[in-house]
């Protein structure tokens, strides 16, 4: 099945971790769909989103992120089994039950050094590859939330996932990010590149008539495949990125016209991919990811205890 995104654009500021977090979170509460989130971007703000900072601080510690598993297949040449990193029920949403997360630690930049330094960059690509041919087995939907820039790690995600989304503003700055993708992907095209599932025109201004040309410029390449659904720039988008605890509902923390926006990408997104659309409970995931340790996600005794995947 083709369900893996990576979500990414060159240039930084855009969006793109609070459009990965809703989309998963939409995903499941209206779908039904199980949805893993990976974390690699090294600000790791899609974990800081999905989960308290202190129980992020902890999965760090107890060396249960990302770069903990790809240190271990890359740099170590050594076996790890990559459901121990997942992290279930990461959501402050408690209509989501079904949106999972491998977590990031700002050592990614340190690992991405090395690999580039040994020269790596075939075995890294090549332990992606098999990362995302076990998760594809187990999740509906996989969104990689890719560091900006075109680093060698992103461009890993890149050439093995089956799609991407560019989240990007209406302005001359995010647009010249655009071009410099484009170009970036025309090179080595038999190396292969994830299909283009759509430019996501994100944090627009309702009232800008600037905002409104460059949108209407990207809509007119159809190479872009722009989304039809934007989505607005709100204060409640903002408030959205913040951890909540206890949980809110799906609607308190997407309210009004932000929710039917980002209600309207994901069925958009699941046309595009083919997949079916509806709100049946999700099926927890396959024994696949069974006794796979024993992470929190929040602090014991808080109002939902989000530990590793069942």
């Amino acid at each position: 099945m083709r369900n893996t995104i990576a979500v990414m654009n060159t240039k930084g500021g855009v969006g793109k971790s609070t459009i990965v977090l809703a989309l998963a979170e939409t995903l499941s509460a209206y779908h039904g769909k199980n949805v893993l989130v990976i974390d690699s971007d090294s600000q790791a703000s899609a974990s800081a989103m999905l989960m308290t900072i202190p129980n992020l601080h902890r999965l760090q510690q107890n060396a249960l992120t990302l770069v903990d598993y790809l240190v271990a297949r890359v740099l170590q040449n050594a076996e790890s089994d990559w459901p121990r990193f997942v992290v279930r029920n990461v959501s402050d949403v408690d209509d989501a039950r079904s949106v999972y997360l491998i977590p990031s630690d700002m050592q990614l930049t340190l690992f991405e050094r090395e690999v580039s330094k040994e020269s790596l960059h075939g075995r890294l690509r090549s332990v992606i590859g098999e990362l995302l041919a076990g998760a594809r087995n187990v999740f509906d939907i996989i969104l990689i939330d890719c560091p900006p820039g075109l680093s060698v790690l992103t461009e890993s995600w890149l050439r093995e996932a089956d799609y991407h989304i560019s989240p990007t503003k209406a302005d001359y700055v995010s647009v010249c990010g655009l071009e410099v993708f484009r170009r970036f992907k025309a090179l080595n095209p038999e190396m292969g590149f994830a299909e283009n599932l759509g430019v996501l025109v994100n944090m627009k201004e309702a009232m800008s008539p600037t905002e409104e040309d460059y949108h209407a410029w990207l809509r007119s390449n159809p190479d872009n495949r722009c989304f039809e659904q934007v989505v607005p720039r709100a204060v409640t988008m903002q408030e959205a990125a913040r951890f909540h605890d206890p949980d809110r509902s799906y609607l308190a923390k997407y309210p009004g016209q932000m929710g039917k926006s980002l209600r309207l990408l994901a069925e958009e997104v699941l046309v595009r991919m083919g997949h079916p659309l509806g709100a049946a409970p999700a099926t927890p995931p396959s024994t696949t990811l069974a006794g796979a340790g024993s992470a929190q996600g929040r602090e014991p005794g808080s109002a939902r205890s989000t530990s590793s995947a069942p």
